[in-house]
């Protein structure tokens, strides 16, 4: 074999070797692909699991409880860890055996009903309403920040205050306030989110919120709307009703039961004082009701100077004037023509508002809350 034959043999063969190892690795990837494929595959193939509570254990058996509130008596895998009462597992559907613990705690289940934040808001913020002020700091700042001057008295302090009034008076402000003086932790509830679906559910919520408020304590436990959860009872209505009504009574044994609340106080806050069950509103429950009016000529300069402290007027806005000419509009709708009047500015591509941006602000105020009693009553 000639030289040139040799050389044109090891290039036939190098070649070869090359095409071999690329097939290889094209061959290994196609593989690792096919397999997580077949992977998905089983997945999507595989029967969902449900989820329940374990209600008591007894060894390899177990009690569990589904989402509907029906109990079984069911059997633990070999592979599942230890359980306790309280643990949510995933359950087979056919034959509901407990296959695995998934590690959910009512700290995280109860969380994403509520809202807890520290609240930052100044009292120089709330402006008109130096009465309530002062109610309120003695109703629940006080007793969190000198709780010996109650023991050297030899007095209980309220555990709660029920605020009242037509809504955007500034009761949602005030709340977070006293939370914000107190350096509390600030949890807000709304009403209608405890009344839950299946049995029992909104009162085991109830128990897990002052849980909670306990464990977070200095706290204030802010229920919004409370009309919705604590209506006058009837002895006669519909399943949904007497759930209410069983949310609403763990609601009651939460605020005078046996647990004490501590460093935990109530703040209610209705629209409708009128249809409230008389047994929240007793002393030793929420103790005080404090009336939120609406702002009258001095509280309505204040709240004016507060939501237009950084806006830029011009010279003839004169703010006691306009003030003079909101009568009967909220703390709330008073930031609105603030906004309002700033967009009017904008709109004509100017940076200072005037006095007819405010005057036009205030009219169209005054025509939307018209124009929405109007559709109320086509209800009423």
């Amino acid at each position: 074999m000639t030289t040139k034959e040799k050389d044109i043999l090891d290039n036939v063969v190098y070649n070869y070797s090359i095409s071999t190892i690329q097939i290889n690795e094209e061959n290994r990837i196609l593989k690792e692909t096919v397999s997580k494929l077949k992977e998905e595959l089983d997945k999507f193939k595989a029967l969902p699991l449900m989820v329940a509570e374990v209600r008591n254990t007894f060894g390899k058996e177990a009690i569990i409880r589904l989402p509907n509130s029906n109990q079984f008596y069911v059997q633990v895998s070999k592979e599942c860890e230890k359980l306790a009462a309280g643990d949510v597992v995933l359950a087979d559907q056919k034959n509901l055996v407990i296959v695995k613990k998934i590690p959910i705690t009512k700290k995280f289940d109860i969380e994403s009903f509520v809202i807890i934040e520290k609240p930052n808001v100044p009292w120089h913020n709330v402006g008109g309403l130096d009465m309530q002020v002062q109610e309120i700091k003695e109703v629940v700042e006080l007793p969190l920040k000198k709780p010996e001057l109650f023991k050297k008295v030899g007095i209980t302090p309220p555990k709660g205050i029920l605020l009242y009034g037509k809504p955007g008076t500034g009761k949602t402000l005030l709340a977070k306030a006293v939370a914000s003086s107190t350096n509390s932790t600030f949890i807000q509830i709304v009403s209608s989110e405890l009344v839950q679906k299946f049995i029992g559910e909104g009162a085991k919520m109830v128990k897990e919120i002052f849980e909670l408020a306990r464990k977070r304590a200095p706290s204030i436990v802010f229920i919004d709307e409370l009309d919705a959860l604590a209506a006058k009872r009837v002895e006669i209505g519909t399943s949904g009703e007497r759930e209410v009504n069983r949310t609403f009574m763990q609601l009651l044994a939460e605020i005078d039961g046996f647990n004490p609340l501590d460093n935990v106080k109530i703040i209610g806050a209705t629209n409708r004082k009128d249809i409230l069950d008389p047994a929240i509103i007793r002393p030793g429950r929420l103790d005080r009701l404090l009336y939120i009016p609406l702002p009258k000529t001095e509280a309505r300069f204040e709240i004016l100077k507060i939501h237009c402290k950084n806006m830029n007027f011009s010279k003839d806005a004169d703010l006691k004037v306009l003030s003079d000419s909101m009568e009967e509009l909220s703390g709330a709708e008073i930031k609105a023509v603030c906004t309002e009047a700033g967009y009017f500015a904008i709109r004509e591509n100017r940076t200072q508002v005037t006095k007819n941006d405010m005057v036009m602000a205030i009219e169209k105020i005054r025509q939307d809350a018209e124009e929405n009693q109007e559709y109320l009553e086509m209800f009423g």
